[in-house]
Order: structure tokens, then C-alpha cells, then sequence
């Protein structure tokens, strides 16, 4: 298993233990909640209020789960929101500051996703992924 690390040392291995498997939607929360929370220069776990679409349904749930991991928001803490949508869509709040990031995914991610059919097929596209950049795989929007 890849030991990438994630803000506040977070590794693929402790999300996938988290998760209970490895996969790309997975993989795609953690990297989206990282480069969102960077971009509007959110603190971790309470600074941050994380809103998502689409992402109601397996296997595009598990985005969900690697969001909670990058960003510290949670369920919980009540700063976490799932919403109904076709596509997945993150919107981020910083709540020091304002400073919001509209994430969603390239078409050419949508394709990737759509074509990777089995469970190792999978496991593939997640690992090809941490290694791809943030560009290829989200469009983002900022704003205050």
C-alpha cells in the first residue's frame, strides 16, 4: 500500500483503514478537501464548512469519506452537509474569512471513473490518481 501523506499525517493506509478499501472516490475526497482547504486557506476541523452534491449513492459515497479525512469536517461536528445532485460538487467555506472554492470534476475524470469497471480496475484509477495533478482532476472556482 502507497504511504502518501496527507495534511496532519494522514496516510493512504490509515484513510483505507478508515474506509475499509481502496478506491478512487476515495482517494478523489482526500485530494479534493486537501487542495480546496489550501486554496481558501481553511483551518482543519472547525474552520472549515464543507457542503457536497452527487455524492449520495456507492461508490460515489466514499468521496464523503475521504472529504471528512482531508478537511476534519464531520457529521458530528455538524459542519458537513450532504446534498441530492447528478454530479458531485464540493463547495467549501472558510468561516474565518469567507473565502469559498466550488470544486467539481474534468470531464476527463468522469470518463476515467466511468471506465474502470471491476474492483482492481479501480484500485488502479485510485493509485494513478494520487499521482495526477490537482488541474487534470477538479475544476475550481474561488471566491469571497
Amino acid at each position: 500500500m502507497v504511504r502518501t501523506k496527507f495534511k496532519d499525517n494522514i496516510s493512504l493506509t490509515e484513510a483505507v483503514k478508515f474506509h475499509g478499501h481502496l478506491g478512487p472516490y476515495l482517494v478523489l475526497g482526500l485530494l479534493a478537501g486537501k487542495c480546496a482547504l489550501k486554496k481558501i486557506k481553511a483551518k482543519k476541523y472547525f474552520g472549515v464548512e464543507v457542503k457536497v452534491w452527487g455524492a449520495k449513492e456507492k461508490p460515489k459515497s466514499c468521496f464523503i469519506d475521504g472529504l471528512q479525512l482531508s478537511t476534519g469536517a464531520t457529521y458530528g461536528k455538524g459542519n458537513i452537509q450532504k446534498l441530492n445532485g447528478n454530479l458531485i460538487k464540493l463547495r467549501m467555506r472558510n468561516c474565518s474569512n469567507n473565502k469559498k472554492a466550488k470544486l467539481t470534476f474534468t470531464k476527463n475524470l468522469i470518463n476515467k471513473l466511468n471506465g474502470a469497471r471491476t474492483h482492481k480496475e479501480s484500485e488502479a484509477l485510485a493509485l494513478k490518481l494520487l499521482k495526477t495533478n490537482f488541474a487534470q482532476l477538479f475544476n475550481l472556482v474561488l471566491s469571497s
